[in-house]
Parts: C-alpha cells; structure tokens; sequence
C-alpha cells in the first residue's frame, strides 16, 4: 500500500487502518457465499477469535463494534469491517462456497453466542 494511501487511510478510519491492513496481509477474510448468493463474511481476529462480519448492513460481531461504533459512536467501523471492506477493494479475499444449511449454522451459532 503505497504511503498517501496509508496516510490517508489512518486519516479516515484512525487507530483501525493499520491492524485492518494486517488481517488482509495475514489473508484472515473469507467471503462465504450460498447457492442462493446469500454473503457473509468471517475473519479471523488478531485474538485468534472468528468474528462474522456483513458488510450489506456494516455489522460485525466483535465486541470493539459493539462497545465503539454502537454504543459510543467513536468510529465508523472496527478493523474487521474495514478488512473486509479492504480485502474486497484489493481482491485478497478468500472464497468458500457453503451451502445454505451451513450458513444457518455460522448465523445460528452466532445468535447462541450473544444470547
């Protein structure tokens, strides 16, 4: 990433641009389409943590999404959104097909963790 753009990037997103860069060096987004051509996607944190994210609503599971985009209104967006976002724009994103009962299970999986 050329510097302007990196400069430009941290002007935006602040403190986010730089980790985000990294999970889309580390190749930890997977874009995750089903035969109807429903998408979400899943990356994998700097934890070690899988967090799904949708960039159809700008969503993601984490909790720095809930706690400083939701809650506090401090960003616009945690890292792993923009490394989506970011991956998406740059072509490093990796593809899974999944079929319609497995992206169920990611989604249902993910409901059984927040309640």
């Amino acid at each position: 990433v050329p510097d302007d753009l990196l400069l430009g990037l941290k002007f935006v997103f602040g403190p986010s641009a730089v980790p985000a860069l990294d999970l889309v060096d580390q190749r930890s987004v997977t874009r995750m389409r089903s035969p109807s051509g429903r998408i979400l996607y899943q990356v994998l944190g700097s934890s070690g943590k899988l967090y799904t994210c949708y960039s159809s609503c700008h969503f993601c599971t984490c909790p720095a999404f809930g706690f400083s985009v939701l809650q506090k209104s401090e960003s616009l967006l945690c890292k792993h959104i923009l490394a989506v976002y970011l991956s998406q724009a740059m072509g490093a994103c990796q593809e899974l097909a999944v079929s319609e009962e497995q992206l169920t299970n990611i989604l249902l999986a993910e409901e059984e963790d927040e309640g």
